[in-house]
């Protein structure tokens, strides 16, 4: 692996940190206002995001590259609604997925075929990821800042 692969890897890992980070300010800021559904479903979303830092940190482990670890940006952490929270998601993993796409690109330039191989699972997930959020988007906007409608999204969202 080159150098340069293995620099994009670690930053990817170092995103996944920041991902989660930043799932766990929207859950601080739903949490606040007391959609404790949301929360969860945002905790969740943030240790799914440890989650994937880890299986980047475990590959670039097994192909003997070493993990850096870097400094992270402070997250939002005000929002003016439960829309813009998952808006804000949303347009966040697509940062990601682009990230992926570029890393992906950049291992079949330097045909690391093992690498091809293990970005394929992100792949898929980023797309269930995007579709998740715009299935939650889909719902607040449909009860806008109704009350009962609001709660009836948090009550499903407190289900993951």
């Amino acid at each position: 692996m080159s150098q340069k692969l293995l620099n994009a890897l670690n930053d990817q890992f170092n995103f996944e940190l920041l991902s989660g980070y930043y799932y766990l300010a929207m859950a601080a800021y739903c949490e606040s206002e007391n959609m404790r559904g949301m929360s969860h479903f945002l905790v969740e979303q943030a240790k799914e995001e440890y989650e994937h830092a880890m299986k980047f940190f475990e590959f670039i482990n097994d192909m003997d590259g070493t993990v850096t670890a870097q400094a992270m940006p402070e997250p939002k952490n005000d929002y003016s609604s439960f829309l813009e929270v998952f808006e804000t998601a949303l347009h966040h993993e697509k940062v990601v997925t682009k990230r992926i796409y570029d890393l992906v690109d950049m291992a079949k330039e330097e045909n690391s075929h093992a690498t091809i191989q293990f970005l394929q699972w992100f792949v898929e997930e980023q797309l269930e990821e995007e579709n998740s959020m715009k299935d939650i988007i889909f719902k607040l906007e449909g009860v806008k800042d109704h009350f009962h409608g609001l709660m009836m999204v948090d009550r499903e969202l407190a289900g993951r």
